[in-house]
């Protein structure tokens, strides 16, 4: 396939089979990921520095980054914000001989519900599209080594699989907690052992080192960067997950399968461990499993640099009051907690009925951000037209409700819908002064939510939390990753019920035994390649 030229029109690369190209890139991560699996490092390595010379991965790595990542636009330190299809074909022969990484480019962004701000490291787009490139090679490789009870920052896994992983081993029992959060985890890596867990070409490592000390142009002023993984590059979360991979296994090792306490054997003496990204929880059925768990958690972080943040750091009960702190705890956005109930309705854990049953909800602090969120909105519109305060809130209520939408919410869904249609109502007070009936019917009429539906005389119809139906999530399976190949599970999990693709086109997948009987290629994980004419 040549190169662009000065004839070469920006549909070409349109136009560039981008359904093959996804195809046989994944065909050598697959091949990665099985040998990595096997243990045979040497044919991972080869496969790795295959992959990294191959055209049609240097083409995907410049379309993350120029066309599919949502940071497109951002700019690095020498200010390019967009590149042109005439461009990227440049780019991609451009990534053929690495040059040296630039310094990254620092920007402030406010954290979620605080007035504070964190900084990114935004790289140029060349080195963005090095990073792509980079992290297709070395992510299918981690995928088959990294632990089952870690889900942030990897492909087909979700905070709602770690809420789920908590749900089953919370349900039947209380738990003591440990939640902890680790302090600046991205900004404290240590450099020298993040190197050194890297089991990589040389070609690969190069570049890695290179990117962790770039250092950091901020409002002109260079700052060298001496640890960490600056927040901003593509590779960085594969990066902070490579650091902290090996914590869950060695610390839950620690401790015997079973154990004899008070004369009955304890079959689950174990802790359970579930990490996303730096946040994690160590749930345990003793308070002495949990205590010595953080110890032990707190050793090891050591040796990579980094340590607990102490604000952030809880020990409690999922059913009372332990360690003088409330039951219950909050873990992505989700609140879990067992509350008393009758002995008739309490949970079955097959040796008797406890009096108690473990409930999932929005966390209260989740809550408040989004309605602080959709009030910002209605305030800052508050002179716009009606049409233009409906479509800018409604995305942000269907993505927080969807996002909740797996657990226990249908109650607080209501409450928080009552608490926006107040808001809304002073809103329509603020343009027509005092309220009439009259006045009202510009805003309020009858329609799907009754009497008083917000909603315009054309029918654009505000949305509300409670229209979202509650569907329970099925957890991703063991060490399960879309690099396995294994077609038949993930076909199903892109079913319609997990919230995918429609049943036909799953049914027909199984039909075709992953094969298309058009062009006769195979088709594998939606998320990396692209299913056309089935």
């Amino acid at each position: 396939m040549s190169i662009a030229s000065s004839k070469t029109t920006n549909n070409e690369w349109e136009n560039l089979p981008w359904g093959k190209i996804q195809r046989k890139v994944f065909k050598l991560q697959k091949a990665i990921y099985q040998a990595a699996s096997r243990g045979n490092k040497a044919k991972a390595r080869r496969l790795q520095r295959l992959l990294n010379k191959s055209y049609y991965a240097r083409l995907l790595a410049v379309r993350k980054v120029t066309q599919d990542n949502q940071g497109k636009r951002t700019a690095g330190i020498d200010g390019v914000k967009s590149v042109k299809p005439k461009e990227r074909f440049h780019l991609a022969e451009k990534l053929r001989k690495p040059s040296k990484a630039k310094s990254l480019r620092r920007v402030w962004i406010p954290k979620p519900g605080k007035d504070e701000k964190r900084p990114l490291g935004i790289p140029t787009i060349y080195d963005r599209a090095l990073q792509a490139l980079v992290k297709l090679g070395l992510e299918p490789y981690w995928e088959a080594l990294f632990e089952a009870e870690s889900y942030g920052f990897r492909p087909g896994r979700s905070a709602h699989d770690a809420i789920d992983a908590i749900y089953k081993k919370c349900h039947k029992r209380k738990q003591f907690v440990l939640d902890a959060d680790i302090a600046k985890c991205f900004d404290q890596i240590n450099h020298d052992y993040l190197m050194s867990k890297l089991d990589c070409p040389s070609v690969y490592k190069r570049s890695i080192k290179q990117w962790l000390k770039a250092g950091v142009m901020d409002n002109g002023v260079f700052e060298a960067t001496e640890a960490g993984t600056p927040q901003g590059g593509v590779i960085s979360p594969l990066l902070a997950n490579i650091a902290l991979h090996g914590m869950i296994e060695s610390v839950v090792n620690s401790f015997p399968r079973t154990k004899v306490i008070d004369g009955k054997r304890e079959q689950t003496y174990r802790p359970k461990i579930i990490r996303y990204a730096d946040d994690f929880v160590v749930l345990a059925n003793t308070p002495e499993v949990v205590l010595e768990a953080r110890q032990l958690i707190e050793e090891w972080l050591k040796s990579a640099g980094l340590q607990l943040k102490p604000e952030k750091t809880r020990l409690c009960n999922t059913l009372s009051e332990w360690n003088e702190e409330k039951p219950g705890f909050d873990f992505l956005g989700f609140n879990i907690r067992h509350y008393p109930v009758s002995i008739h309705k309490g949970v079955n854990t097959g040796r008797g009925t406890k009096p108690y049953q473990l409930y999932i909800k929005p966390s209260k602090k989740a809550v408040q951000n989004h309605y602080n969120a959709c009030k910002e909105v209605i305030k800052r519109l508050k002179t716009a037209p009606q049409a233009a305060l409906i479509s800018k809130i409604n995305p942000i209520i269907r993505g927080w409700s969807r996002y909740f939408s797996t657990v226990v919410s249908k109650e607080i869904f209501s409450k928080i819908d009552h608490m926006i249609w107040v808001a809304l109502r002073a809103w329509t007070v603020s343009r027509c002064g005092k309220a009439s009936y009259e006045k009202l019917g510009n805003y309020f009429s009858t329609g799907k939510h009754g009497n008083w539906t917000f909603q315009t005389k054309d029918g654009l119809t505000l949305t509300k939390h409670i229209e979202t139906p509650i569907k329970r999530h099925i957890k991703v399976k063991g060490n399960k990753t879309p690099y396995d190949g294994d077609w038949a599970y993930w076909t199903k999990r892109m079913s319609k019920g997990y919230g995918g693709i429609p049943t036909r086109i799953t049914k027909l997948m199984k039909r075709q035994k992953g094969r298309c009987n058009h062009c006769g290629q195979y088709f594998t994980h939606e998320d990396l390649v692209e299913i056309d004419h089935i």
